[in-house]
């Protein structure tokens, strides 16, 4: 191995970027950061750096087995205000002939998707847009919009837009280099058949106009299965956008509303992903690279990540929403989303994000203020954070220190906070945060469910079993799990 060729000065020096990496708190190294997980090994990183290839070898044996790597993956990122005019440039580098633009019907008048068409015209390439894009995507408008790609048969796809457009983009792309494939061929295990992505797909680039999903970075793409009412996806790296042009001048017409809705999703990207298990107490280790999911755990490189997306989220967002002229702070909340985005992509989201799926896929008939389009909606970021205090007062005590760096976070004095009292402290600092956002639901009876509802809502979260797999204290037998989830969607009742 190259590692065990470095020279001891430089052994050294890596030994102590690693640690401080993985022991800075916070972020804390999720090894070391679980009370509740005992380890009879060092961290694997670490060994190899001590002992060069002395006595690593590669598993064979993977029946049962606690993963012991994890992988970072993520698109190329631009961050710069201005720097959409860019994108035709971008596509003649990549000699395409022909580019399929999708947005939806609200960003195909904004001057976001202006400026992107403009600046392909200027660079001769040719264009094909699909503008009808649902927000909150079905199932039949992906199958919509996979037949238009299919009959235009571009080389390579443009994203304007928030994470429905984003999404939906990546789903065109899949089902057109794969243009045999049944719709349920990729779609998550076990509302799909799950089956592995094996070849790569066609240059994407994506120009978010909304500052929460992340979705330029990563290589996850969610809809609502209508049949099943709940929301699922693909989950894949292969895709991840080529680039993602981050262009703070795209979300100043976000209207306060999608700023508030958008922005909560990026807190509980943030959360989710920081406190979620560690990577290396995830089973089954899998038998060949392909096979690691994109969801992995907590790691010690997202951390970084969703720590900091945190506390950028709770210090801008509510700036953002609060005042429409502030354009520092929401720069600084597509640059949070975008991190955050890093951070959720490999290490994966748990509890909010798998409640959430059967509420918005299970809508009555409400429609969030703010939102000018024809059908009703629960956003996603209202849908995840409605769960968020009873969520994170229940995974507390898996990690009381994880949670209380997150209180912390808040603004909350932890000094003489007891360990046990983490997850409380926490859904209060939530509840606080919740509140001070203005016109926000206050949990799940405010967008139209009731006790009644509780158990269809607790039956359309268990197959969300690659998410529920990085739940902190969650079960991992059925039956007890369903016991867990009815009384975490009763304590989301109200708060």
């Amino acid at each position: 191995m190259v590692v065990a060729c470095v020279a001891p000065t430089a052994r050294t020096r890596a030994l102590g970027l690693l640690r401080t990496v993985q022991y800075t708190h916070p972020p804390s190294c999720p090894c070391h950061g679980q009370p509740s997980h005992h380890h009879n090994h060092k961290h694997s990183l670490t060994n190899l750096f001590k002992n060069g290839n002395r006595g690593v070898t590669t598993p064979t044996d993977h029946a049962g087995m606690k993963e012991y790597a994890f992988e970072m993956a993520a698109s190329s990122i631009r961050f710069g205000p201005g720097s959409t005019r860019e994108v035709g440039m971008d596509f003649a580098n990549m000699k395409a002939k022909k580019v399929v633009v999708v947005t939806d019907q609200t960003v195909a008048k904004l001057r976001s998707m202006g400026t992107a068409i403009e600046a392909l015209e200027k660079e001769g390439i040719k264009y094909e847009i699909f503008s009808d894009v649902r927000v909150e995507p079905k199932d039949y408008s992906i199958k919509k919009a996979i037949e238009f790609s299919k009959r235009v048969n571009g080389d390579a796809y443009l994203a304007v837009g928030g994470g429905s457009v984003m999404d939906t983009a990546k789903l065109m792309n899949l089902y057109t280099c794969f243009p045999e494939a049944d719709f349920l061929d990729f779609v998550n295990a076990p509302l799909g058949k799950g089956l592995p992505i094996t070849k790569s797909l066609r240059p994407l680039i994506c120009v978010p106009t909304t500052a929460g999903t992340g979705s330029e970075t990563t290589g996850t793409a969610i809809f609502d299965l209508v049949d099943k009412k709940a929301k699922t996806g693909v989950a894949h790296r292969v895709l991840k956008p080529t680039l993602g042009i981050c262009d703070p001048l795209n979300t100043r017409t976000m209207p306060s509303a999608v700023h508030a809705s958008s922005g909560l999703d990026v807190l509980c990207h943030a959360l989710e992903s920081y406190t979620a298990i560690p990577y290396n107490e995830r089973t089954p280790r899998p038998t060949n690279p392909i096979l690691r999911p994109a969801y992995q755990g907590a790691n010690p490189i997202s951390d970084v990540f969703s720590f900091k997306a945190l506390q950028m989220t709770i210090k801008y967002l509510p700036r953002a929403v609060r005042d429409p002229d502030d354009f520092e702070a929401q720069s600084q909340m597509l640059l949070a989303a975008t991190l955050a985005g890093v951070g959720f992509g490999n290490a994966g989201v748990h509890l909010c994000h798998g409640m959430s799926y059967p509420i918005s896929g299970g809508n009555k008939g409400y429609k969030h203020k703010g939102y000018d389009v024809p059908h009703s909606i629960i956003p996603h970021g209202v849908s995840v954070a409605v769960t968020a205090p009873a969520v994170f007062r229940f995974t507390a005590a898996s990690n009381p220190e994880r949670h209380l760096a997150a209180a912390e976070a808040f603004g909350v004095d932890i000094s003489n906070v007891r360990r046990e009292d983490a997850g409380e402290v926490l859904s209060e600092a939530l509840k606080k945060f919740l509140y001070g956002l203005g016109d926000q639901p206050k949990g799940i009876q405010d967008l139209g469910f009731n006790s009644g509802d509780i158990a269809g809502l607790v039956e359309g979260t268990i197959p969300q079993r690659r998410v529920l797999m990085l739940a902190p204290n969650l079960n991992e037998d059925v039956t007890p799990q369903r016991e867990e989830l009815s009384k975490l969607f009763e304590d989301s009742l109200a708060f």
